[in-house]
């Protein structure tokens, strides 16, 4: 009895004893956690804050339901519980694809916001307006929605990191095509006259080499303010060119693709991956003007029937039913969306409680082969410190009447 009188009275001694030490532990473990959690502007114990601008109106505002189904895909994340306990706050303004509005919202994003990073900030003009601000102010401007092959400068813009495929890439693809199975075409080329269009000319000339000064017999460019470019293409028909390089944004990508065809012009029509939507491209300008198109993809597409069953589609299909139902879910652009979030997401998730926009810029620059089940099998997201082109690898694509159906291998610049 007296000795286990003494055990329980040593038991009750060491429970006493330990109970502040476990306590005083439990305090140090939570303060170890406290102080290894570094935050920067935009950022707390429970919110991220993002920013970026879209045309939500203006001559390219049919690339504004990016920006919707990117918020979409972030509520949908926030009511699985957010990014290590954290929700994500999209503030998204219209720049209506000017320039100058791009630079008042942006500033007012970075100086009355404070947002922790940008994201998805659309168009080549309006990222070129903002361009230097950004990296002099040290802000993040992350996964670009344009293709300009000047977004991939780490050395001189730090803080700038594009997504799409290169436009230059983009172009160098359909110039090596042309030389393997066209090597005689007589090539006319209508582009955006802004450094969007000059950089995917730009490809196509590098693409063909020496050949390109023979090849290409016509060149036209449009501005964003004209009403309508057919004037361009009449002029491009009569060139007597029979392929015709198509570097549009969506609203002229139909008129070209409607205008060719009215007017009996029947070359070979390659129109470039920015407006080879068939929901806001190709069937306002006629699914049957659209037959025998090509251009390029690097993600699967929402009308081929070969992803019906795919469980990534279905389930990006379950998320534009619950969280984005006035989406169209023909439009490849809100798929794109899709993707371009998740990669947001995890360059977030990389960053775990350094949320500081130097380590969020370290995060972005170490993306190690993303799998993306919504990129083409075979396309992986990679970045590094000296490597800012999230994607590198296309594939070609040949428009049916009803769907775009890729051929040959995926394929990239040298």
């Amino acid at each position: 009895m007296e000795i286990s009188n003494v055990k329980d009275s040593s038991l009750r001694q060491l429970q006493w004893f330990a109970a502040p030490a476990l306590l005083a532990a439990a305090f140090i473990g939570q303060s170890a956690w406290a102080q290894a959690a570094k935050y920067g502007p935009g950022a707390s114990a429970t919110e991220i804050k993002l920013g970026q601008t879209m045309p939500y109106s203006g001559p390219a505002s049919a690339y504004g339901t990016i920006g919707k189904a990117e918020a979409a895909y972030f509520k949908m994340i926030n009511d699985q519980g957010g990014v290590n306990g954290r929700k994500i706050t999209l503030i998204s303004l219209d720049d209506g694809y000017s320039p100058p509005k791009a630079v008042e919202q942006v500033r007012r994003l970075v100086e009355q916001d404070e947002v922790l990073a940008l994201f998805q900030t659309l168009g080549t003009p309006s990222n070129s307006a903002i361009h230097k601000y950004v990296n002099a102010k040290k802000v993040p401007h992350l996964l670009l929605a344009t293709g300009a092959t000047k977004w991939g400068d780490p050395k001189n813009f730090p803080w700038t990191m594009g997504f799409n495929l290169s436009y230059q890439t983009e172009g160098e693809i359909y110039a090596k095509w042309l030389l393997k199975t066209k090597p005689n075409a007589k090539i006319a080329v209508l582009y955006q006259n802004d450094d969007y269009g000059k950089d995917v000319l730009k490809g196509v000339k590098e693409g063909l080499g020496a050949a390109g000064a023979k090849m290409i017999v016509k060149e036209a460019t449009y501005e964003v303010t004209d009403p309508t470019i057919d004037s361009q293409i009449l002029s491009l028909q009569a060139s007597g060119a029979d392929t015709f390089i198509d570097i549009t944004t969506p609203k002229f990508g139909a008129q070209a693709v409607r205008k060719a065809y009215d007017s009996g012009w029947k070359p070979l029509h390659i129109i470039n991956n920015v407006s080879a939507s068939v929901g806001s491209v190709l069937m306002p300008a006629g699914l049957d003007k659209s037959v025998g198109l090509i251009t390029v993809q690097y993600y699967k597409d929402p009308n081929d029937p070969q992803w019906k069953d795919d469980p990534a589609m279905l389930a990006w299909r379950g998320f534009m039913g619950q969280y984005y139902r006035d989406g169209d879910p023909k439009d490849a652009s809100n798929l794109y969306a899709y993707i371009a979030a998740q990669t947001m997401v995890q360059i977030l998730k990389q960053c775990g409680n350094d949320l500081t926009r130097a380590n969020v810029m370290k995060q972005a620059a170490n993306l190690k082969n993303v799998k993306n089940a919504l990129l083409l099998p075979g396309i992986t997201i990679n970045t590094s410190p000296t490597d800012f082109f999230p994607v590198q690898q296309a594939q070609l694509a040949k428009f049916t009447g009803k769907l775009w159906q890729g051929f040959g291998d995926v394929i990239g610049s040298d």
